[in-house]
């Protein structure tokens, strides 16, 4: 499926443009979009990333990094979240040296590629560890943002919003955004009606329609993720049974299981 651009993705992307654009201080404004799993959350970032890609400078030849992307380490642990941030930039660093050696090291790589906005996705992992770990890792974000004038963007679960809540200093600067699940609305009707003109089926489905616009809510649980899964896959049924177009019957005998569905034992068995 290609992109689809909807109210929420919109003000969040916007939000990201203003950060990258923000005149430097030592107090700068950093984002935490939250949501459940599959709502979206990386697509939006990573589009957003990709929209600003490192660069040679035609009159120096230097390389400009503006917009750096990294999905946390699994662990809470800040060499990690620093070799990251080094492997992504290709800088070659020495897995042995000290925690505040390779915090120079970021540093100075960063200062030299000119990025002006730093995006963490799944902060989540990093923010999973014991309070005095979590309280670490807080204070190498404030540290990062205070001495490079720098703005973040973080994305992740629920947890990552608890965290940061409770450091106070944190909490007044990151902008909490949320992706909720979708619910029945004009947005979601017309979420339905973009995807319909991107199926590559050759009779309407009518997918807006009350009874299947409720159906497709209720599998895909209000998950953008899910939803984008149930209709590539009815789609390719529709195509193999040259019926050509989304029906409830089909969804009906679409061979799929909610996320509900999955996390139930008893159920799982029992099919």
């Amino acid at each position: 499926m290609k992109w689809i651009p909807y109210a929420r993705a919109r003000r969040i992307g916007q939000k990201m443009h203003d950060l990258l654009h923000h005149p430097p201080s030592y107090r700068m404004p950093n984002l935490l979009v939250v949501g459940d799993t599959g709502n979206g959350k990386t697509h939006i970032i990573r589009r957003f990333a990709a929209a600003h890609p490192s660069y040679t400078r035609e009159e120096d030849g230097h390389l400009i990094a503006p917009v750096l992307y990294l999905q946390a380490p699994p662990d809470a642990d800040e060499r990690s979240f620093y070799h990251a941030l080094l492997d992504i930039t290709g800088t070659p660093y020495r897995v042995a040296d000290r925690g505040d050696r390779k915090q120079r090291q970021v540093i100075n790589t960063l200062r030299r590629l000119e990025t002006r906005l730093l995006i963490i996705d799944e902060i989540q992992h990093v923010l999973a560890g014991n309070q005095t770990k979590q309280r670490q890792f807080l204070n190498v974000l404030k540290y990062l943002s205070n001495e490079l004038m720098l703005p973040l963007v973080g994305a992740g679960i629920g947890t990552a919003f608890n965290a940061i809540q409770h450091d106070e200093q944190l909490a007044s600067r990151f902008e909490p955004i949320g992706l909720p699940r979708w619910r029945m609305g004009e947005e979601y009707i017309r979420l339905l009606m973009t995807f319909e003109r991107l199926l590559p089926l050759q009779k309407p489905s009518n997918l807006s329609e009350e009874k299947l616009a409720y159906k497709l809510l209720s599998l895909s649980e209000g998950s953008l993720g899910e939803l984008t899964n149930i209709l590539q896959r009815a789609a390719i049924q529709a195509v193999d049974t040259k019926e050509e177009y989304i029906s409830l019957g089909l969804l009906g005998k679409l061979d799929y299981s909610t996320r509900s569905d999955l996390s139930n034992y008893e159920k799982l068995m029992a099919d």
